[in-house]
């Protein structure tokens, strides 16, 4: 399979194709790519047996297409933790490098990597890495969005874009820190957090949509 088919099927689960269809509207512009291109390669794809179609809809990935994503994105995720514990990558940084190795890696090549990080679970950014026959484990996360003013959570899980990530930073949001919801302004307004440290820190509303969390059960 080539590089562009499978960057498109990991596009599809991206935006919900597991579960929901996608439409070709999203995938022009998850992938930066013509209307024209999209519909060709769902033509072959369809004919692959990769995905289903639904007449004016979208698509959405077959038991097959499902796989390969999962496949895809468990090599992907190893070469993150590879370059983030072995070389020293910041988490805002792994992507790019994983995204082109995940491309040139055998399924032989990725069981000894997974060996030799010690089978981890996450990559970097809190996604749950596949286990080599596909499964993925569901994790009970809830989205920051979602959290009550007052309660303590632990951050578990953020989304991965770039930009997303060099926010959290400079924000000083960090993955596995703990953290108190302090305050929601009215209408959609920012998130104030703070630390166990007792530092506060002030994020959009936009951006608690795209920060998982676990709850910490007060006694």
């Amino acid at each position: 399979m080539t590089p562009n088919k499978e960057d498109y099927i990991k596009a599809i689960y991206e935006l919900g194709g597991e579960k929901t269809v996608v439409s070709n509207k999203n995938l022009v512009q998850a992938l930066s790519v013509s209307a024209a291109s999209v519909t060709e390669m769902n033509g072959r794809l369809l004919k692959e047996g990769l995905l289903n179609h639904t007449p004016y809809q979208g698509v959405q990935l077959t038991s097959s297409g499902l796989q390969i994503a999962n496949k895809l994105i468990r090599k992907h995720r190893l070469w993150e933790v590879f370059l983030s514990e072995k070389l020293g990558y910041d988490w805002n940084e792994v992507h790019a490098d994983a995204d082109l190795l995940e491309h040139v890696s055998s399924d032989a090549l990725i069981e000894r990597l997974d060996l030799f990080l010690g089978e981890p679970r996450f990559d970097p950014h809190g996604g749950v890495i596949p286990d080599k026959d596909g499964t993925v484990e569901t994790m009970d996360y809830t989205p920051l969005v979602d959290v009550a003013v007052g309660t303590p959570f632990i951050v578990k899980e953020v989304d991965d874009q770039q930009e997303f990530l060099e926010y959290l930073l400079q924000k000083q949001v960090q993955l596995g820190n703990a953290y108190t919801l302090l305050n929601i302004e009215a209408y959609e307004g920012p998130l104030t957090l703070e630390s166990a440290e007792g530092l506060k820190t002030v994020i959009s509303h936009k951006a608690a949509f795209k920060i998982l969390v676990k709850e910490v059960k007060q006694p």
